[in-house]
């Protein structure tokens, strides 16, 4: 028992130590830069077709962030954040996103969590990488705006090309009523000259967004269908959608209708209900109901295998019941 107690401790602080110094790098200011050139593998095609957000040229896949923040939606099973920590350094990360610049994918979308931007400004001087930054303010949109206006302007000054209102922010401000809110979230973000969308994982802010025809550039919403096996139950749907975990498209019946009447650009994410859904399949079904785009939280090995999917299912596409409004 002693022995099995000890073995325990080891590997508890083991994983601990181990994330912690994953942390260490991801934002130490003045890490070592790291040489790495990366070519397209075997049979990709290093292309990917694209639409346009504004005067943005947005790649159909976007390179999905909350991987790369080791936010893992990983739901009782705490060990995937620690793991994904200790996997995903400041240069594994960045080895990611040369990676999937070579099969084509030109855009990340990322929340804004503490060390972020300063690790995607480190690989473009120290790499030459063009991705293009979606990034969201952290401050909410509050009344007076000074603290949002503030993110706002020092994103664009660090070099984002468009920004969103969080999804998290957004359904918050519907449930108080305080829709003008993201209006003037939205308005700040285009005084800087850069698109600006709205983020929900709450289908109603989308209608809320057209009805009160709020300036928006694009949406960013969650969407996947619910033919999985820990997909929610009909008795379930009930729920008020701030009970639902962020993975979750409560009605996608409902998303394909509501868009099919919204003509601004539609970015989809959590497309695979944090990974439960196969790309093939979830790729299929969201650019068949009308996505513009999609967000793809991968790993560097599987960026590869995912471009080709996405590229196949875009030169198959038949039944699509949405006009391309990117």
């Amino acid at each position: 028992m002693s022995s099995d107690l000890n073995r325990r401790s080891f590997m508890k602080h083991s994983l601990a130590a181990g994330a912690a110094g994953a942390a260490a790098m991801n934002t130490a200011q003045g890490a070592t830069p790291n040489d790495f050139k990366v070519t397209v593998a075997p049979n990709s095609k290093g292309t990917m077709p694209a639409g346009k957000i504004g005067d943005l040229t947005i790649s159909r896949m976007l390179l999905g962030g909350n991987l790369l923040t080791h936010y893992t939606h990983s739901r009782d099973l705490k060990y995937v954040y620690n793991l994904t920590a200790a996997y995903n350094t400041e240069e594994k990360i960045h080895e990611t996103m040369a990676l999937a610049e070579s099969y084509g994918i030109n855009t990340l979308s990322i929340h804004n969590p503490p060390g972020i931007v300063p690790m995607l400004k480190r690989y473009r001087q120290r790499h030459g990488g063009k991705m293009q930054w979606i990034i969201c303010p952290t401050a909410p949109p509050e009344p007076g705006m000074q603290k949002y206006a503030d993110d706002v302007k020092g994103l664009v000054d660090e070099g984002s090309e468009a920004l969103y209102v969080w999804g998290v922010h957004s359904d918050a401000l519907l449930a108080q009523g305080k829709v003008d809110f993201i209006r003037q979230a939205v308005e700040i973000a285009k005084d800087h000259g850069v698109p600006c969308g709205v983020g929900a994982h709450d289908l109603r802010v989308v209608v809320a967004c057209e009805k009160a025809g709020i300036p928006n550039d694009f949406y960013i919403k969650t969407f996947h269908h619910h033919n999985y096996p820990s997909a929610p139950k009909k008795e379930e749907l009930v729920r008020p959608y701030q009970e639902f975990p962020g993975y979750w498209c409560k009605d996608p019946e409902e998303t394909i209708e509501v868009m099919s009447k919204v003509t601004k650009p539609w970015i989809a994410f959590k497309v695979m209900a944090a990974g439960t859904i196969p790309p093939a399949d979830a790729f299929k079904y969201v650019f068949e109901n009308g996505a513009d785009h999609t967000l793809a939280g991968m790993f560097d090995f599987e960026i590869a295998e995912d471009a080709m999917i996405l590229n196949k299912v875009l030169s198959n596409l038949e039944d699509r019941t949405r006009p391309w409004c990117s």
